[in-house]
């Protein structure tokens, strides 16, 4: 994460925390129904995760299909941009870029982080990683960037 971006931003309010931890878990009808948990808001970095379901699987019963990380990254990587808005709920993020480089499947839980590589004035660069929970902890199973347009009140 370039700090430069962020660095002497005060810490994100706990309200603006809490509203983005409501508007994806409980409103956002799509990462809601794949039951996306918001579990770290901070300023240049947010971790996402979603759970195994079946209902999420392949024709396999056993592998996570790729457009659930895809999402994942796809929403990790635009939320990071907002919260190097002097208020992450002012403004809007669209994606411009995305690209998912995908290393293994995914067979269990996923956790999604995304960390932000450079946040301009109307274009902002994110860095994601998918990892899988497996028997014996994690796996990275997909890797990403994304561009996106930043919209700033």
């Amino acid at each position: 994460m370039v700090e430069d971006d962020i660095a002497g931003m005060e810490p994100i309010p706990s309200e603006a925390t809490e509203y983005l931890r409501k508007r994806i878990e409980e409103e956002h009808g799509y990462l809601s129904w794949l039951n996306t948990s918001v579990d770290i808001v901070e300023r240049g970095r947010i971790v996402l995760s979603i759970p195994f379901d079946e209902k999420l699987t392949n024709i396999d019963g056993r592998t996570i299909h790729g457009g659930v990380a895809a999402t994942l990254i796809d929403t990790a990587g635009g939320i990071a941009q907002r919260t190097a808005f002097e208020d992450p709920l002012s403004g809007e993020v669209a994606t411009v870029n995305l690209n998912a480089n995908y290393l293994r499947p995914a067979t269990g839980d996923l956790r999604a982080e995304a960390e932000i590589v450079r946040s301009g004035g109307s274009i902002g660069v994110s860095d994601m990683t998918v990892t899988s929970a497996t028997e014996n902890g994690a796996s990275e199973v997909v890797v990403g960037q994304g561009s996106f347009r930043l919209f700033r009140d």
